[in-house]
């Protein structure tokens, strides 16, 4: 019996430890790869912003598109310091690509047409989805459930 109960608490140890240090693993290479994302934001945002240096000029095109970098760097450090994905960010992200997208669309065609209307469509399903989204954060705050139970 005493055999018995050793093996039950070396099998116990032995999850334990798997335990750690497979979360350990899982950390740091999420941790790696946010830093790599980040890295290739940080990186894109400085080549458009020499492209438009060396071009001697630049679009609102551009800008906005730095905009888009700086959103999803922004999303990238809050990531890093939360472990939460900001789902708002990633609808800002797609309302300014939209708008971008819009802008080319009208530069190009110098008319309105259906395509503007498709466009700026999104946009405001976009925008009042972002205010159901805070709505809903600011009336129901996020509780981690790990935290209330090691409360108890």
């Amino acid at each position: 019996m005493a055999d018995l109960e050793k093996l039950e608490q070396f099998d116990k140890k032995l999850k334990m430890n798997a335990d750690i240090i497979g979360n350990l693993l899982v950390d740091w290479f999420h941790a790696l790869t946010l830093f790599f994302i980040g890295a290739a934001i940080v990186w894109s945002g400085v080549s458009t912003f020499f492209d438009m240096a060396i071009k001697g000029h630049h679009s609102i095109e551009d800008i906005l598109l730095l905009f888009i970098y700086l959103e999803l760097l922004a999303m990238v450090g809050i990531y890093f310091k939360t472990n939460h994905m900001p789902v708002r960010y990633l609808i800002y992200v797609a309302i300014t690509g939209l708008t971008r997208m819009l802008i080319g669309h009208i530069s190009i065609h110098h008319v309105p047409d259906a395509g503007v209307l498709y466009i700026t469509g999104a946009v405001l399903i976009l925008a009042l989805t972002t205010l159901v989204l805070r709505y809903g954060s600011s009336k129901y705050p996020y509780t981690d459930l790990t935290e209330e139970t090691h409360k108890k």
